[in-house]
């Protein structure tokens, strides 16, 4: 079967980071953010993974000639933002048969090999992995019966319209008939899709548990660094305490307090404190300098004394002894 990630975004909540590298091709321990997407589907379901995206999609074309993943990747390229029925209505013509299709910036425990045994068993144009949460009102909210038929869909509900605690999880099977009711050009398929297909009982609903992380923030990407640690979802490098790093050429001086924190090749911490961080390859950290949430890009050095909390920091940057910043990108946007 193949695979349809949607990742037409810009990345934009990930910049500095993304103005140079594609946020699909962003590494996350070992692997590419898209690589950590795609695992949820049991590798040996996957024929191919179709990427719809329109940013630096020549680079991240470029990036998946060069290594080795068990599946083709092909691109189909937006020219204009689509919207999500938009582009995957853009994949029609490379995309047969049943189908997954995933939203690009999802770190979760799902199993898709549950939701297509589901989608077998009942039937209908699509499946929807689904997660539980307090305030759905920021999400699509999902009405299931007893058989996990779909009967209401309702994108981001006013409170006195919630009807449900069960949220759109991003992950999807479909079969190719989908595609006949997604139009030309730009369209939403939270909005314009679902809540048609959930009155037709065209739609199936299938909660998990475990966890589900919108990877798309410097908070919520370290939040999917530590859940994929503490998960194992790599292959190559080393556990040390709760942190992972890429190879011996790591360096954490003895007096370092590190946690829960990606450390790339080259990476040196000289008595500093880091917690749940990444740092991308040869990147350093001065003296007594305290990072928290905090994204560091390659060849990027960190001075003394320094506090940043929630911040990415660009690659080839410096960073002034003293600095202290929160929330914020560097160098600072004037």
């Amino acid at each position: 079967m193949q695979v349809v990630v949607l990742a037409g975004g810009f990345g934009t909540r990930l910049r500095p980071w993304t103005y140079e590298i594609p946020k699909p091709i962003l590494p996350m321990l070992d692997k590419t953010l898209l690589e950590h997407v795609v695992e949820v589907v049991p590798n040996h379901k996957i024929d191919q993974v179709v990427v719809a995206g329109g940013y630096k999609v020549d680079d991240i074309e470029a990036y998946f000639k060069e290594v080795d993943v068990p599946y083709d990747v092909t691109i189909v390229k937006e020219t204009e933002p689509l919207g999500t029925g938009g582009a995957l209505g853009n994949c029609r013509d490379v995309v047969s048969g049943p189908f997954f299709c995933l939203n690009g910036d999802i770190i979760s425990s799902l199993d898709m090999q549950v939701g297509l045994d589901l989608h077998k068993k009942n039937g209908g144009l699509g499946t929807i992995a689904l997660w539980e949460v307090d305030d759905p009102t920021r999400f699509g909210i999902v009405g299931l019966d007893e058989s996990k038929r779909v009967t209401q869909f309702k994108e981001k509900p006013k409170p006195e319209e919630v009807f449900s605690n069960l949220i759109n999880a991003g992950s999807y099977i479909f079969e190719e008939d989908i595609f006949d009711r997604i139009p030309e050009g730009r369209s939403s398929l939270e909005r314009d899709i679902f809540p048609t297909l959930a009155q037709e009982r065209q739609l199936n609903g299938y909660p998990f548990e475990g966890y589900f992380i919108d990877a798309g923030t410097p908070k919520s990407w370290s939040q999917g660094v530590h859940a994929s640690i503490v998960n194992r979802r790599w292959e190559h490098g080393l556990q040390k305490d709760s942190n992972w790093l890429a190879d011996e050429s790591v360096h954490i001086s003895t007096d370092s307090e590190v946690e829960h924190t990606m450390l790339s090749k080259g990476s040196v911490i000289d008595s500093a404190q880091l917690s749940k961080c990444s740092l991308l390859d040869n990147a350093t950290i001065g003296k007594h300098s305290k990072l928290s949430e905090t994204l560091v890009g390659r060849n990027t050095s960190v001075g003394k004394n320094c506090v940043l909390k929630n911040v990415v920091l660009d690659h080839d940057s410096t960073v002034p002894d003293n600095t202290i910043l929160s929330d914020a990108q560097w160098p600072l946007v004037q």
